[in-house]
């Protein structure tokens, strides 16, 4: 702890660097020095304030699990990480390389829907559009500090053990922007609750966050269903308390799977990654050896949707050597009866959309 703070106030000097830059920015913006892009078709923004770890991927899917009976939504990532440049529109033939693991995860999920990676969003909707004109709604990943374009409805994720109002800029904390952004968003969601959040916590975080009068903020937490198989998706197994669990993660926060895990399995060993770790063959190797010097009578390797999106390239030497490797499907749920809520605010969002 004393070795924390230390390290804080040592980068405080460059905190405050930063933090100058990004003033600039958001001045610009708000100022009408630098324009923000409006579009025809309603656009949803979903980001946060800190660097990765919200669950803004469980959070899209939900939106668009709200709408995709309903209308026809798209998604615009920047595509974090993949080797390709420019606009493109994620077919099923794509791996996480070419156009990044969320992106990809919502095409396998979604076939239906519209899904789209660029750098540039302010040049990627108008694409999209053209490309797609029965378009009637996008979904912005990860864009609160993307300016170039202004969300008809923001959407500020921030996770409950982590929350902004307790952070600091990047590099002395992991804030990205100034506390004072979080006046942009419509609604503001506190993610990764423990499931059995009490009203009074839920007031605490109320006064510390102090939304304002046109903000909503709601309370959600993860479902974990059956963990599928990697092979074969239909075959499901149960966790229980005489399963061994290798937990291969390469996301921003597993804190919040691990506690799951803890109380669900005998014992979980943990392989950790970067976030958005793309596996390479010694890491595989590693896997497969841990896997195999793991003492038990029942274990499996389990990972997050997110994370076996860069698995898939290794899918055929996991599946010949018989490594059994599970992926466990998280979907979001509101607290304190937010759900019906949330779904209204969006429809009513859509319903009252002019251009």
């Amino acid at each position: 702890m004393f070795r924390r703070i230390i390290i804080r106030i040592l980068l405080a000097p460059f905190s405050l660097i930063y933090g100058i830059i990004i003033s600039l920015v958001n001045f610009s913006y708000d100022t009408g020095l630098l324009k923000a892009s409006k579009f025809s078709v309603p656009v949803i923004g979903v980001g946060n304030l800190s660097i990765g770890g919200a669950g803004k991927t469980p959070h899209i899917e939900y939106i668009i699990n709200i709408l995709k009976d309903y209308i026809n939504v798209a998604t615009l990532s920047r595509g974090y990480k993949r080797q390709t440049k420019g606009f493109r529109l994620v077919q099923a033939a794509d791996t996480a390389l070419t156009v990044g693991d969320e992106p990809l995860q919502y095409r396998r999920k979604y076939p239906d829907i519209v899904v789209a990676v660029s750098e540039s969003r302010a040049y990627a909707i108008p694409q999209i559009i053209q490309n797609y004109p029965q378009t009637q709604a996008i979904l912005l990943d990860d864009s609160f500090q993307h300016r170039g374009v202004k969300p008809g409805l923001n959407i500020l994720l921030t996770a409950y053990d982590t929350l902004f109002t307790d952070d600091y800029l990047l590099p002395a904390g992991r804030l990205r922007e100034w506390r004072s952004g979080y006046r942009r968003a419509d609604m503001i969601v506190v993610s990764k609750c423990p499931e059995d959040i009490t009203m009074q916590d839920r007031d605490r975080i109320l006064v510390k966050i102090q939304a304002m009068p046109y903000q909503k903020v709601f309370f959600s937490s993860y479902e974990y269903d059956y963990p599928y198989y990697f092979y074969d998706p239909e075959k499901r197994i149960s966790l229980d308390l005489e399963l061994e669990v290798i937990l291969l993660s390469a996301i921003a926060n597993t804190d919040y799977l691990f506690k799951y895990l803890e109380k669900n399995v005998h014992g979980v060993n943990e392989i950790e990654y970067a976030d958005h770790h793309n596996f390479d063959s010694r890491d595989i190797e590693k896997i497969i050896k841990i896997y195999q010097n793991t003492k038990a009578d029942r274990k499996i390797i389990l990972t997050t949707e997110k994370d076996a999106m860069r698995l898939e390239m290794h899918k055929s030497l996991l599946q010949k050597l018989n490594i059994p490797v599970f992926i466990l499907p998280a979907k979001v749920k509101f607290h304190f009866d937010g759900g019906n809520e949330f779904d209204e605010s969006i429809k009513k969002f859509l319903l009252d959309f002019e251009v």
